[in-house]
């Protein structure tokens, strides 16, 4: 079910700006049950939404790690994002008009400020299970280390405990396509709409990898039949520009880069260290992204936390299409 909070108190932010208002949508599946032991709060990717179910295939079903007949689970649309909570499209109430490319900068941190807000706003004082993948990871390793006795149990997915300069090369080709737009700049929601659509096809080939294209993408008749990698890149790329637009994506960007959670912290090592959830960090076996070799570095700085591995070909989108792996992880862990 989806739901909307109205934060109606200023809402600073961490690089200094303040927006005057905040708006959080969110949707819940199952019920609190009377020990209010039950709540699972999921922090989505990039681009997803807070309908877990929308973007997270056979996961919130009977039976499965986020079943909503034994779970409580809550999900909030993250800062800056175009599915209902304040982002670069929504109103400025000081002018009137939408922010567009006047949204002030904001960081991982921010986000989950916001989510501390309606956590708190809920009444939601313990978590039974945060649960973080991709940019979500950055959440929940954040929420983490900042409220360490909210949560019994932290899972990571595919993230990081710092944007790396890879993630940040990645992020940035993205912004260049955005910005080499023509329309990059205009007051309109429909601007650099091209641009969104070519960072779109560069993330993906980070988000599928070698093997993820070569197994889906090889053609099946010769040449000069239409390529279906070309076909593929290019539908991709519309498909989000159907659903998203540049300057909500383009600020996300930006949030992502500034991720770190030892800023100011004494260091990533001292900040992990203060983590005290039981945690299980998941990798997967083809993700470039993230590579299995950094996900267990962060387990290893985090108290008593215990690494898995998905075995999967389709690189970092992994953890969204090998949900029986995923779901065969995630369910001893968070009923143990």
């Amino acid at each position: 079910m989806k739901h909307t909070y109205h934060h109606h108190e200023p809402f600073e932010l961490e690089p200094g700006g303040v927006l005057p208002e905040l708006t959080i949508a969110y949707h819940t599946y199952g019920t609190v049950n009377e020990r209010r032991d039950n709540i699972v709060w999921v922090c989505h990717a990039l681009t997803a939404n807070s309908d877990v179910p929308d973007w997270w295939p056979h996961t919130v079903e009977e039976g499965k790690f986020l079943d909503p007949g034994k779970y409580f689970i809550i999900c909030a649309n993250i800062l800056g994002s175009p599915y209902g909570t304040t982002s670069p499209l929504h109103v400025n109430p000081s002018t009137g008009e939408p922010y567009y490319g006047d949204f002030p900068a904001y960081t991982i941190r921010d986000m989950v400020n916001a989510h501390r807000v309606l956590a708190d706003a809920l009444g939601i004082d313990k978590i039974h299970t945060l649960v973080g993948c991709s940019v979500g990871g950055f959440q929940a390793v954040e929420w983490a280390v900042m409220e360490p006795e909210r949560f019994e149990r932290l899972s990571l997915m595919a993230t990081d405990a710092v944007a790396t300069p890879w993630t940040i090369a990645i992020d940035e080709s993205q912004r260049m396509c955005i910005e080499a737009d023509a329309s990059w700049g205009e007051r309109r929601a429909d601007a650099a709409q091209s641009g969104l659509a070519a960072a779109r096809a560069i993330g993906l080939l980070s988000y599928r990898g070698p093997s993820g294209y070569n197994l889906t993408q090889r053609d099946k008749e010769e040449y000069p039949a239409p390529r279906r990698a070309v076909s593929y890149q290019r539908y991709q790329g519309e498909k989000l520009v159907r659903r998203f637009d540049a300057y909500s994506y383009h600020s996300i960007l930006d949030s992502f880069d500034t991720h770190d959670v030892g800023r100011g912290r004494g260091g990533m090592e001292k900040a992990l260290s203060a983590i005290k959830a039981r945690t299980l960090v998941i990798g997967l076996t083809t993700d470039i992204v993230f590579p299995p070799d950094d996900m267990k570095i962060l387990a290893s700085r985090i108290p008593g936390a215990r690494y898995e591995e998905i075995h999967s070909p389709f690189g970092h989108d992994g953890f969204l299409v090998e949900h029986e792996q995923l779901n065969a992880l995630m369910r001893p862990f968070m009923e143990s």
